[in-house]
């Protein structure tokens, strides 16, 4: 089965075609701003147009543009391939690149998050979450006890708490053939990782509705 790959999930914008598990062709790009531009010349570049089977992209968590224009392409694409569309965790990606570039047991990944938090997520040498996604102050981050840290945050980490190995990657496309399969999902909802900035405003409610003399003299009216 070919699966195109897709990750815009950060600053850097990448794409990746695998035959199986074996990778054909890919690319990868640290873009700043500028994926939605820049993503579907390199699907066009690769082999066949990036023509695959399935695609899977990056869920995040992540930037909140990069997110939305990687998952606005794939389904796109999958709508004209008329091919199933899967997500993946943006954090796992990063934790096996870590862990297959290191002899660690684990692995904290921590990434640019938002409001000047970082999210944070451990895993173990299998992928298996050892601690839950969260987005995190950087001093409250830094008390995690992994040792070995990756992510696009991990060297401010490891100087702000004076130990540990920091690999300062992001996620890359190409790398997709490290995660293991069931990491993959069909329910493609970006994971946002923090709740939202902005709550919708609870309804008020109707006068005769509310307690008190107002709703006295409402009732009595009817």
């Amino acid at each position: 089965m070919r699966t195109l790959v897709i990750d815009c999930a950060t600053e850097a914008c990448s794409v990746a075609l695998f035959e199986g598990g074996a990778l054909v062709a890919g690319d990868w790009h640290l873009l700043g701003r500028g994926h939605a531009e820049a993503l579907v010349p390199m699907i066009a570049a690769l082999p066949d147009k990036g023509r695959a089977d399935r695609i899977a992209v990056s869920l995040g968590p992540g930037s909140f543009t990069g997110l939305r224009v990687g998952l606005a392409a794939a389904r796109a694409l999958g709508l004209a391939w008329k091919c199933p569309v899967l997500g993946y965790p943006t954090l796992s990606l990063v934790a096996a690149q870590a862990l297959d570039a290191s002899k660690a047991e684990e692995v904290l990944v921590c990434m640019t998050g938002g409001h000047g938090e970082w999210f944070v997520q451990g895993f173990d040498r299998n992928l298996v979450t050892t601690a839950p996604l969260a987005s995190l102050p950087p001093a409250e981050a830094a008390a995690a006890p992994q040792v070995l840290v990756a992510g696009t945050k991990a060297s401010e980490l490891v100087e702000l708490r004076r130990s540990g190995e920091a690999l300062a990657i992001h996620p890359d496309a190409r790398s997709f053939g490290l995660l293991d399969f069931a990491l993959l999902t069909s329910d493609i909802a970006l994971i946002y990782g923090r709740a939202p900035d902005a709550q919708l405003p609870q309804q008020k409610p109707k006068p005769e509705q509310r307690g008190g003399r107002t709703g006295q003299v409402a009732g009595q009216a009817a």
